[in-house]
């Protein structure tokens, strides 16, 4: 999905990354039948079932919301994950034929959540979305209002989030690299498109580590409503990621029981 109107270098990266998650996220199961060729439509949304979810093969696809145009589709895009939510109506036009490959919206579900690696590859996909949204409103804000959404630049040595503070966002780095300290005690990293922060917004805590940028970060921010939200109506998911957190704590506490180990005894 692209955002009409101009759209900044990080901005550009993030959506040819989320360009080629469908793909991936559908890697092993079977379209539901032939694929579908719609000649030009000034709204052929209407008559596509709202069981289905289509990988876009060929063609480009524009988005109106209350009739204005938003955004476009093409190639590699995931189109009808809006259906059965209660949102402003979409219509969805195109002035050349388009290819769409079927597939059953239930057993798209099926197949993400039957794997770790796709659910974690899915709530990245639904999230980079949230976040490129996000930024197209803060655009669109008076310059007086400086919301806290969307991405953000760090240069090297400067913190992304210090310990102690209060959690109001999860954090995902779309470019760069960063690590997690504790009292001044290293105790990790954090790599391109890991999603930390989280911990302290599940658990309605400060943040119990300082994370710093060691080379230049571009980060995707989310409000903790929006990000606790996306967790609510995906509940595979949220246990995916609590589980993949409790994993590292758990290896954490591995590396901290072994530097007890090898203190001196009194």
């Amino acid at each position: 999905m692209y955002l009409l109107g101009e759209q900044p270098a990080y901005a550009d990266k993030l959506i040819s990354r989320l360009q080629a998650m469908p793909t991936a996220l559908l890697a092993g199961l079977e379209p539901s039948g032939e694929p579908l060729v719609i000649e030009d439509s000034d709204d052929f949304g209407k008559s596509l079932p709202g069981n289905q979810l289509y990988l876009i093969e060929q063609g480009l696809i524009n988005g109106l919301i209350d009739g204005r145009p938003l955004f476009y589709m093409q190639e590699g895009d995931l189109l009808g994950l809006r259906q059965g939510v209660e949102l402003p109506s979409c219509r969805y036009s195109s002035e050349e034929p388009v290819t769409l490959i079927p597939y059953t919206r239930g057993e798209v579900f099926k197949h993400i959540y039957a794997s770790e690696e796709r659910q974690e590859l899915f709530v990245q996909y639904l999230v980079g979305h949230t976040a490129l949204l996000s930024n197209a409103l803060a655009q669109l804000k008076p310059s007086n209002i400086n919301p806290a959404t969307g991405f953000q630049s760090f240069a090297t040595g400067e913190e992304l989030i210090q310990q102690g503070d209060d959690a109001e966002h999860v954090f995902v780095i779309i470019e760069g690299h960063a690590e997690a300290f504790v009292d001044g005690h290293k105790v990790g990293d954090v790599v391109k498109d890991e999603i930390f922060g989280a911990m302290a917004v599940f658990t309605r805590e400060q943040r119990s580590a300082t994370v710093i940028a060691s080379e230049p970060c571009t980060v995707m921010v989310i409000p903790k409503e929006q990000f606790l939200g996306l967790m609510q109506s995906n509940t595979r998911i949220a246990h995916s990621l609590i589980e993949g957190m409790a994993k590292r704590i758990n290896l954490l506490n591995k590396e901290v029981t072994q530097l007890r180990q090898q203190l001196p005894k009194d």
